[in-house]
């Protein structure tokens, strides 16, 4: 698995362990809105999904309170929550290894562009990215526009990218694309979850993925 040309990460479940604030987060926006907070497995399953469409699966009913409840999410994201959002261990290892390597490396996530810019300058991890395509600025995950979207700006063929994610929304979006990928559950879904869409390998940590893709 080292001959990949372009390594692509999900972010939130991935690289940074950010999944327990976005969950505390989407709860503090519904009591905000007056609504019933969902439940942590509830609000865990629409993770990688854009802000709207995580909205729209969690608060059906609610059409009208969608633009509140966003506003509120972003307020309790940014300010409100102090739940630590640290990279997982060894991503910073990892990603200068493939660096070395002289892997071109890109980011696709369902955070807005403010977001990810945001985290990349608190875990000064932005350099090591030659290109990322955002929530704000791409049709949601499984759609494959953010995977298309970048094979054609860096000029890499599909069989030359591996999607590396947490959730099935990344792995299905990979098979839309007709891009390999690995799953890891240190995130959001299972192994049995993210085995249903083939991966290429299905690992627990960052080392592990490391020994995948990186000479020994």
């Amino acid at each position: 698995m080292q001959n990949y040309q372009l390594i692509i990460f999900d972010w939130d479940g991935t690289l940074m362990d950010s999944v327990a604030r976005i969950v505390s987060s989407l709860q503090g926006a519904a009591r905000a809105s007056s609504l019933e907070a969902p439940a942590y497995d509830v609000a865990k399953q629409v993770i990688g999904l854009s802000l709207p469409k995580a909205m729209q699966t969690l608060f059906p009913e609610e059409k009208h309170l969608h633009d509140e409840l966003m506003g509120q999410y972003k307020l309790h994201y940014r300010e409100l929550d102090t739940t630590q959002t640290p990279l997982f261990d060894h991503a910073v290892e990892l990603l200068t290894g493939l660096k070395a390597a002289q892997k071109l490396l890109a980011v696709a996530t369902g955070k807005g562009r403010s977001g990810l810019q945001r985290v990349w300058q608190q875990s000064d991890t932005g350099h090591y990215f030659h290109a990322s395509r955002c929530a704000d600025e791409s049709l949601s995950k499984p759609h494959p526009d953010m995977l298309q979207s970048l094979l054609a700006e860096l000029d890499i063929a599909p069989g030359q990218a591996l999607m590396v994610g947490d959730t099935s929304f990344d792995l299905e979006m990979a098979q839309f694309a007709g891009v390999d990928s690995v799953g890891v559950t240190h995130g959001v879904h299972t192994s049995e979850i993210l085995a249903q869409y083939q991966p290429k390998a299905i690992v627990n940590s960052l080392p592990e993925l490391a020994q995948l893709l990186l000479p020994a």
